[in-house]
């Protein structure tokens, strides 16, 4: 069973939740689950952790190596709790894993790199024999809240950079996916990291979540998931800090000239890993008409190849999805599509909690699996005769994460990415195309703010002006 990390000690919940795995839905484990004056008393103990701490940014630096180190060395039991936790097929769920891994290492760099700077005082009149200079100093609790689709690196991007900046950290997992942090949060302790600069409580967002909005101790938020809770957290959070990645309806665009052949892997990876339960999946995929009847057969014939089932079948490429409630709701788009006049190019269908990979034609504007996140295995393809189209189907959303383009010609990439409103345009790579050093974050609907631990190290500290007269 999970226990709750409060005070520096592992300590029982309130009470508990039974965990399931989400292909055969048999008991894995038991979730702790935290009372309302348990988070308190997590917040109290990392303010307290926090006061006493005095780690040099070099010994943050050695900690987060270190935890690098052990987390590629426990890389089966990570990958075995991911796949009862979230249905990952084992090469997600290592994949996973090698990117936390990567995720810590730069969080490392962050930790020894992070400075201020040098203001050139006397160029400004009156200001002669006078010098300044800034420092980047941590905001003190950070309050990372998690979501089921990354349990492991997603937590580590957040808490990563938070412990760069020398901050403590109090973190409030899925509910669906408690014991990985549990195992994440071991590995920081047994890596040096003091256990009073940590904290884990479990349970619903609408009680635990809510309470950690509440305390006005708490200086920042790093939040990852729905639109309608980053709201919340938003008003809730006033004036203080917020990091906030949000909803998302991902396109990828494949131009008349696009390398065919290179882009038809990279968008069945993008649209069904995770079971689709990505924020940046492929949901719409805009082909140029000219190209369609050698495109579309070809996605097709490739899709059907891949393999769904039991995730711990190593040959497995698409397992469970999160729970039978987002499978159902999945599959009312598609049904509700088809009954609009969509047209079924494969999949749709589901067995326990398996959905097949989908792909669907024909799909009108009004329709939820155009204008709404889907959050599965499902793309739907839009044709288009010109570029100016595609760029207003794709922009045609309230969020603004990624976006996808194949081209081969230079001026179509470098113009049509000034005219994309995403926080992040990949040319020659479909929507979820991520490296873990880069800045990841939104505009519009789906958030502000950034992951990426250089990027994110800073968010997460003040910067200070000190001015000398001499």
């Amino acid at each position: 069973m999970s226990k709750l990390l409060i005070n520096g000690n592992w300590v029982d919940g309130e009470s508990t939740q039974v965990l399931k795995d989400k292909y055969k839905e048999e008991e894995y484990g038991q979730m702790a689950v935290a009372s309302i004056s348990q988070v308190t008393e997590a917040v109290d103990g990392v303010i307290q952790g926090f006061e006493d701490s005095h780690l040099s940014p070099y010994e943050r630096y050695q900690i987060l190596m270190q935890a690098a180190r052990l987390t590629k060395d426990r890389i089966h039991i990570l990958s075995e709790l991911m796949k009862n936790e979230a249905g990952f097929t084992m090469p997600d769920a290592e994949n996973e894993v090698r990117r936390c891994v990567q995720t810590l290492e730069l969080s490392a760099e962050a930790a020894k790199h992070l400075n201020g700077e040098l203001i050139p005082m006397e160029v400004a009149s009156g200001m002669k024999n006078r010098i300044g200079y800034t420092l980047r100093m941590p905001r003190g609790i950070i309050c990372a809240i998690t979501p089921f689709n990354s349990p492991l690196n997603t937590v580590a991007h957040k808490v990563g950079p938070a412990l760069a900046g020398g901050n403590a950290v109090i973190l409030k997992p899925s509910e669906v996916t408690p014991l990985t942090s549990v195992e994440f949060f071991k590995i920081l302790i047994d890596a040096g990291l003091p256990p009073s600069l940590l904290a884990l409580v479990n349970g619903p967002g609408e009680t635990i979540g809510r309470q950690l909005l509440l305390d006005q101790r708490i200086a920042y938020y790093a939040f990852t998931g729905s639109t309608r809770v980053g709201l919340e957290i938003q008003r809730a959070a006033g004036l203080r800090g917020l990091q906030l990645e949000l909803g998302s309806i991902a396109s990828t665009i494949v131009c008349h000239d696009a390398d065919i052949d290179m882009a038809i892997p990279k968008i069945i990876n993008a649209g069904f890993r995770k079971a689709g339960q990505v924020c940046t999946s492929v949901q719409k995929l805009l082909v140029d008409r000219s190209i369609s009847a050698s495109f579309i057969p070809k996605l097709i014939a490739a899709t059907k190849l891949i393999k769904v089932g039991d995730p711990s079948d190593p040959e497995t490429i698409i397992g469970p999805m999160i729970s039978h409630e987002h499978t159902l709701r999945a599959m009312s788009f598609v049904r509700e599509a088809l009954e609009s006049g969509a047209q079924l190019l494969t999949g749709g269908t589901v067995v326990g909690n398996v959905m097949e990979p989908t792909i669907l034609i024909n799909v009108k504007d009004t329709m939820r699996v155009y204008c709404e996140e889907i959050f599965a295995p499902v793309i739907s393809i839009l044709e288009f005769d010109h570029i100016d189209e595609a760029v207003m189907r794709a922009n045609d959303s309230p969020f603004g994460l990624a976006v996808g383009l194949f081209t081969s010609n230079l001026s179509t990439a470098f113009q049509t990415s000034k005219r994309l409103r995403f926080g992040g345009i990949h040319i020659n790579e479909a929507s979820s195309a991520r490296a873990d050093v880069m800045p990841f974050g939104g505009v519009k609907n789906s958030g502000f703010g950034r992951e990426g631990p250089a990027y994110a190290t800073r968010e997460m500290t003040e910067e200070r002006l000190i001015t000398i007269a001499y």
